[in-house]
C-alpha cells in the first residue's frame, strides 16, 4: 500500500509526468521494444531515486517492461508530493513524502525493500546499505542492482574492495553517457536554476566559489561563468586544480576563498568542506549551497549549534546570525539545492541517464550469473544510448570504412 502525502495531488503529478515524457524520446523508443519483450516479467524492482517527474517516467517504463515496481526517494527534501501521488495512481507502489524526518525517510526505504526485490536501483547507496547491514533477510531474491550517482558508486566500490558486496551492481554513474552529460550539463543548469528561483538574486558580478572540480563542479563553474560571475575553485586534487586554472578559474584553498566569496557551492562528495571556522570568516550575507548527495559538505550541524539566531529569510532560505554579528544564508537546509530548491536536471538530460539505467537493469536481468562485484556499464550500451541521443537531436555522424579500420588497427605506418 503506497504512502504519499496527499492522493488528491495526483492530477498535478500526472501532468508533470506527461510533460517530461514528451521531452524524453530515448525512453519512449526503449519502451516500444521493452513493452513487447517484457524482460522484467515476474521480477520486482525496488528503486530509490529522487522522487520527481523524470524518475516517475523511468518507473513507468520498467512497469511497462513487465516489472512490479516499488519506488521511494533518496533524499528527504527532493520528493515532489504531487508526482508521488500521480505515480502511485498509475500502478507503482510509492513510499515517499516531502520533508519527512530521517526516521521516516529510513522507514520508507525499508518499506520499498519489503517486496524482497530481484533488482535494486539505488541513488546514493542507501538501499544497498540496508540490504547489506540491516535487513539482509530482504535481499534473498536480489540478482543484482544499479547505482545512479557518484557518491553511491564510491560507497559501492569501497564495499566491493572490502569483499562485502553480496550481489553485482552496475555502476551507471560511470558510463560516459551519464557522467559527461548528467553530471556536467545537468548539474550545471539545475543547480543554478534552484539557486536563482530560491534567492531571486543576480549571479553576474559575484564571486562564486565552487568546491570540487569533478564533472559536477565543472558544470557548476561553467554555468556560473556563463552568467557573468567570477569563479574560484577549491580542490584537493592537483590535476583538477590545474585544470580549473586552465579553464579560467581562480584556484585557492577554502580558508582563502571564505574571506572573499559571495556564493559558495559545494560539490565534492566529502564532508566538512565548509566548516564553522570558514563561515566565521565570510562576508556579510554570504550564500551557502550544497550540490553533493549528502548534507555533510557544509557543517550544518555546527552552524545550528553555534549560531546566535536562525530565522527564515525567504522560503527555503535560513538566515543564521553568527557570534561575530555577521549573517550567512543557507539554502535548502544544506541538502541538494538543485532538487530541494528546484526540479532537478532537465528532462532531456535524464532521458539519457535513465536510458543507461533501464538498459543496465535489462543487462542484470539477462546476466544472472555475474560475480558480486561493481560492474562497469558495457561499452555497447553506452554507445547505443549515444547514437539514440544523437538521432533524437536530429544529427548524424560518419562511420569508418573497412580500410580505415585496418589502418587504425595496423602497426605499420602507411
Amino acid at each position: 500500500m503506497s504512502i504519499v502525502a496527499n492522493a488528491a495531488l495526483a492530477p498535478s503529478g500526472k501532468d508533470k509526468i506527461a510533460w517530461v515524457r514528451a521531452h524524453m524520446p530515448i525512453l519512449e523508443k526503449l519502451e516500444e521494444r521493452l513493452s513487447v519483450e517484457k524482460p522484467f516479467a515476474g521480477l520486482k524492482i525496488a528503486m530509490s531515486i529522487h522522487m520527481e517527474a523524470k524518475t516517475a517516467r523511468l518507473a513507468l517504463l520498467l512497469k511497462e517492461a513487465g516489472a512490479e515496481v516499488y519506488a521511494t526517494g533518496c533524499n528527504p527534501l527532493s520528493t515532489q508530493d504531487d508526482v508521488a501521488a500521480g505515480l502511485a495512481e498509475m500502478g507503482v507502489e510509492v513510499f515517499a513524502v516531502h520533508g519527512v524526518t530521517s526516521e521516516e525517510y529510513h522507514d520508507h526505504l525499508v518499506k520499498t525493500l519489503e517486496c524482497k526485490p530481484h533488482i535494486v536501483i539505488d541513488d546514493g547507496g542507501d538501499l544497498t546499505q540496508i540490504l547489506h547491514e540491516e535487513r539482509t533477510d530482504l535481499a534473498v531474491n536480489v540478482m543484482g542492482g544499479c547505482e545512479e550517482t557518484t557518491t553511491g558508486v564510491r560507497r559501492l566500490r569501497a564495499r566491493a574492495a572490502e569483499g562485502k558486496l553480496n550481489y553485482p551492481v552496475v555502476c551507471v554513474n560511470d558510463a560516459q553517457m551519464k557522467y559527461l552529460f548528467d553530471n556536467r550539463y545537468g548539474t550545471g543548469q539545475s543547480v543554478w536554476d534552484g539557486i536563482m528561483r530560491t534567492t531571486n538574486l543576480i549571479v553576474a558580478g559575484k564571486l562564486v566559489v565552487v568546491a570540487g572540480y569533478g564533472w559536477c563542479g565543472k558544470g557548476c563553474a561553467m554555468r556560473a561563468k556563463g552568467m557573468g560571475a567570477r569563479v574560484a575553485v577549491c580542490e584537493v586534487d592537483p590535476v583538477r586544480a590545474v585544470e580549473a586554472a586552465m579553464d579560467g578559474c581562480e584556484v585557492m584553498p577554502m580558508a582563502q576563498a571564505a574571506k572573499v566569496g559571495d556564493m559558495f557551492v559545494t560539490v565534492t562528495g566529502c564532508k566538512d568542506v565548509i566548516t564553522m571556522e570558514h563561515m566565521m570568516q565570510m562576508k556579510e550575507g554570504a550564500l551557502l549551497m550544497n550540490a553533493g548527495h549528502f548534507d555533510v559538505e557544509i557543517d550544518v550541524a555546527g552552524l545550528r549549534r553555534e549560531a546566535v539566531e536562525c530565522r527564515e529569510a525567504r522560503n527555503n532560505i535560513e538566515r543564521f546570525t553568527l557570534s561575530n554579528g555577521k549573517h550567512v544564508d543557507l539554502l535548502a537546509q544544506g541538502r541538494l539545492v538543485n532538487l530541494a530548491s528546484g526540479d532537478g536536471h532537465p528532462a532531456e538530460i535524464m532521458d539519457t541517464s535513465f536510458a543507461i539505467q533501464a538498459l543496465s537493469c535489462e543487462y542484470v536481468a539477462k546476466h544472472r550469473d555475474m560475480p558480486a562485484q561493481a560492474i562497469d556499464v558495457p561499452q555497447e550500451l553506452d554507445e547505443m544510448v549515444a547514437r539514440m541521443k544523437l538521432e533524437s537531436m536530429g544529427f548524424g555522424m560518419d562511420t569508418l570504412t573497412e580500410e580505415q579500420k585496418e589502418y587504425l588497427e595496423g602497426s605499420e605506418a602507411c
